[in-house]
């Protein structure tokens, strides 16, 4: 079996010309552009962090680095206030996420079912997919919080490990491979993690759709699969981390072209869906066009829709 990634990329692209370009509709691209929103609710999102610290004579001040947590602790016994709103805060934004990644599972299958069908609607896939929407919803919730949970306690021990170093706890040797072993265990456990949630958008989600089954179900039709092209998959997620290079720097230069009025655009959570909409579109249908060539079990696109009939 010859896998190809080129080819279904250029397919995905093809697609997405026919759709949003011919003809140019943009009532369509406003509906199409609103699901593509909801399915990437939560995706690739980060908060910034503040890498503050108190320094003397120029250098960071280590100690109240690593004391830090019992300071911390001190401090929110003795303000029982504060304490509980930071308690409450944390509460409301768990909430949100979770009414995001609820929203955003369902999302998934709608902006996937306009993909498929050619199609710009919302209150048919919504409704639809609710289902395997909501399945995914809880693998999400389930998968987020073990995630969660492992690098909270990742980090916990990393910190210490630290922590031990620089108090020369631990001989030379002992420094180094623990540096070394933490950096590596970061490594792997990111690229895991990433892989995962790629696979789940890339193929989980088309495999529910065409199948009409839950997230566990999909998982276990697509290990086997996964298992036997184990290469090709991961090929494949080298491939997209190409792109996605490759669609940042695009974006940049667009960015600086428009005198940076296209990242005012992008920033603005449901406009920058809309114009960013040529490449969610295409990469969409690139991951459905790559799993369609590993048989017709995974055939996805209606035979109306089929890559001989697109021009």
């Amino acid at each position: 079996m010859s896998i190809h990634y080129i080819e279904p990329l250029s397919q995905g692209w093809h697609r997405m010309k026919k759709a949003l370009f011919q003809p140019f509709d943009i009532s369509k691209w406003f509906t199409i552009g609103f699901t593509a929103f909801l399915a990437a609710l939560l995706d690739g999102t980060g908060g910034g962090g503040n890498n503050s610290a108190n320094y003397k004579n120029g250098k960071a001040d280590l100690d109240y680095i690593f004391n830090f947590p019992g300071i911390a602790l001190e401090w929110l016994q003795s303000h029982p206030i504060w304490f509980t709103l930071i308690v409450f805060g944390i509460g409301v934004v768990f909430i949100i996420m979770i009414v995001l990644t609820w929203v955003s599972s369902r999302g998934k299958f709608m902006f996937l079912y306009n993909v498929v069908n050619d199609k710009a609607e919302v209150k048919i896939p919504w409704y639809e997919y609710k289902k395997e929407g909501n399945s995914l919803f809880v693998w999400r919730l389930i998968y987020g919080l073990i995630c969660f949970v492992v690098i909270v306690v990742s980090f916990v021990i990393a910190f210490t490990t630290i922590r031990d170093i620089y108090y020369d706890y631990l001989g030379l040797s002992s420094k180094i491979l623990s540096i070394l072993g933490m950096v590596l265990y970061f490594l792997i456990l990111f690229i895991v993690m990433g892989y995962i949630s790629l696979y789940l958008d890339s193929f989980i989600v088309p495999i529910m759709y065409k199948n009409r089954i839950t997230t566990s179900k999909a998982w276990f039709k697509f290990l086997p699969l996964f298992s036997s092209q184990i290469g090709n998959f991961i090929l494949y997620g080298l491939f997209v981390f190409v792109l996605i290079i490759l669609i940042v720097i695009a974006v940049i230069i667009f960015g600086f072209v428009t005198c940076c009025i296209g990242f005012l655009l992008l920033i603005i959570p449901y406009i920058g869906s809309v114009v960013f909409l040529p490449v969610s579109y295409s990469l969409r249908a690139f991951s459905v066009e790559y799993l369609e060539q590993f048989g017709d079990e995974y055939k996805i696109f209606p035979v109306e829709y089929q890559v001989g009939t697109i021009g």
